[in-house]
């Protein structure tokens, strides 16, 4: 991402309003440019943009910019490739309402490869028309059409988890901050963005006594069951200062886990007696509501074949693919996970999503193709819900550390596809076990050997409770080259232990070796590897 000077005023913008950029000082200009009604009305009546502004999806010609207001308002952007918005371009938005808990996106095109781009939002009240907000500027840098700069993004997951929620005092979501500082181009969420499943109390008593302090809402006291809990669940994350300045300038790609609709879900899962905080039982009804709002906070670009697909992949370049997998809405049930055969019950991606993941693989031109999925490889999740078997798993493995079954027959099918058809250079991030991991895979030390060496990297938590080091499944041949947590690392350690992680990647043009950084809450670097692509 360059840094130039135009890039340089926006961010001090932004700092300067804590990543909302309600830039009051700049409306004079605004409205001497023809570009919002003349007349200003007071405050009251103007619509407000609590979530700030937030950009994703972003493409080689285009990209979401996304926003919320607190009233029915009809979305204004405003797109041009400086900060200074000398010829912008004007783009009507939709309107935000009840229907879509006052969210609105436009998907920006036309726009110029590998430039940096400018967007101003504001939303116009549909009873006052007179009445318009504040503007809120972001910005975001469309996808290289040729290899001549680097590319550089982050990955982590897991935020507001435990009930480890914003805490003023400790300096809200710090991880955001680190993150950003980074300048990267884009921000890979891998999911668990909120814990609808984890209500927020206003204070939790640390171990050595003192106060961790949340931020409260109504919405967070309690599990998340109706549609406008999952909406009060995303809404409560954007409350974060940190999190709306990253927003503003990094563009998110966002997958799901299990906490944006209950711990361990699976489609067709009936919440058992014992967790008695739930009236709507079928998970796969929670799981809808919670879609939706997933849907309605982020800046999706929807499959207009599918609305509720997740997966999705991107081009970056010649450098970088991405793609983005959904390893919720297709699995088989939680099980011992040890089947013989790989069948509908032993699903953990689907016999669609493998296909188009394959394909897709394939076709890809790109140096480094990196595969997003939402749970770890190796790493050994047992589900652990009082209304399930015990023996029961939740990931890819099953902790047996023999030849693949359950659902580690989808995994050596992609595997072997990838060795088959000879795709060069895959790599694969994750989060989920809340603590930060590299970990090498080949197949001189592994159980199932018709696969091409790889590396996985672990980030993750964002703002939740520090867990593991978990079991290690052997069937793939991991070698763990670091892990971020000893031992004996308490459980559900809270972020004041510091032991919040993401992890970077740096693509250099001219070499197009791939860097790869594990960093912690404040972003110092404590481990790095540098990946040479295969010719």
């Amino acid at each position: 991402m360059p840094d130039t000077p135009t890039r340089r005023r926006l961010l001090r913008n932004l700092a300067a309003t804590g990543g909302t950029a309600l830039l009051g000082s700049h409306i004079s200009s605004v409205l001497a440019q023809g570009l919002a009604p003349a007349i200003v009305t007071a405050d009251r009546l103007r619509p407000q943009l609590p979530g700030g502004v937030m950009s994703g999806d972003v493409t080689r010609q285009g990209g979401i910019v996304w926003s919320r207001t607190d009233r029915p308002a009809r979305m204004l952007v405003d797109v041009a490739t400086d900060a200074g918005f000398k010829n912008a371009r004007r783009v009507i938005g939709p309107a935000a309402f009840e229907g879509n808990g006052f969210t609105a996106r436009v998907d920006l095109s036309g726009l110029p490869a590998g430039a940096e781009v400018f967007y101003r939002v504001s939303f116009q009240d549909l009873v006052h028309e007179s009445a318009l907000s504040e503007p809120v500027v972001g910005r975001f840098c469309t996808a290289a059409a040729k290899a001549d700069r680097p590319v550089c993004f982050v990955f982590s997951g897991d935020e507001a988890g435990q009930g480890w929620g914003i805490n003023e005092r400790f300096g809200g979501y710090r991880l955001y901050e680190a993150m950003r500082r980074e300048s990267p181009d884009f921000f890979i969420h891998s999911g668990d963005q909120i814990y609808a499943d984890g209500p927020i109390q206003a204070e939790v008593k640390l171990a050595d006594g003192s106060l961790w302090t949340n931020l409260v809402t109504e919405a967070k006291s309690h599990v998340a069951q109706t549609l406008d809990d999952y909406r009060g669940a995303f809404a409560y994350n954007q409350l974060d200062a940190h999190k709306r300045r990253f927003a503003a300038e990094v563009p998110f790609l966002v997958q799901w886990d299990d906490h944006e609709v209950r711990n361990n879900w699976y489609p067709g899962q009936t919440i058992g007696p014992e967790d008695k905080r739930y009236e709507d039982r079928a998970a796969s009804l929670l799981a809808v509501r919670a879609r939706q709002a997933m849907f309605e906070f982020n800046p999706f670009r929807l499959n207009p074949l599918d609305p509720e697909q997740v997966y999705r992949g991107f081009r970056f370049g010649p450098l970088l693919d991405v793609f983005m997998l959904d390893e919720r809405s297709y699995r088989g049930r939680n099980s011992p996970n040890r089947q013989a055969v790989l069948d509908a019950d032993s699903a953990f991606l689907g016999a669609a999503q493998t296909a188009w993941l394959k394909q897709a693989l394939k076709a890809s031109k790109a140096t480094w193709k990196v595969i997003a999925s939402d749970m770890p490889i190796s790493l050994v999740v047992p589900d652990l819900n009082p209304d399930v078997p015990k023996g029961t798993y939740e990931a890819w493995a099953n902790g047996d550390n023999g030849a693949p079954s359950g659902r580690e027959l989808e995994l050596a099918d992609i595997l072997r596809f990838i060795k088959r058809h000879d795709i060069r250079n895959v790599v694969w991030v994750t989060a989920d076990v809340h603590y930060a991991q590299a970990t090498h895979y080949h197949p001189s030390r592994a159980k199932f050997t018709d696969f091409k060496p790889f590396w996985e990297f672990v980030g993750g938590p964002i703002n939740a409770g520090t867990f593991g080091p978990n079991e290690l499944d052997t069937t793939f041949g991991p070698d763990v080259r670091y892990v971020s947590v000893p031992p004996d690392n308490p459980q559900n350690n809270p972020p004041t232990a510091l032991q919040q992680y993401y992890g970077r990647a740096r693509i250099d043009p001219k070499t197009k070796a791939m860097a790869v950084s594990l960093h912690d809450l404040d972003g110092r670097q404590l481990w790095s590897v540098k990946l040479e692509p295969e010719a």
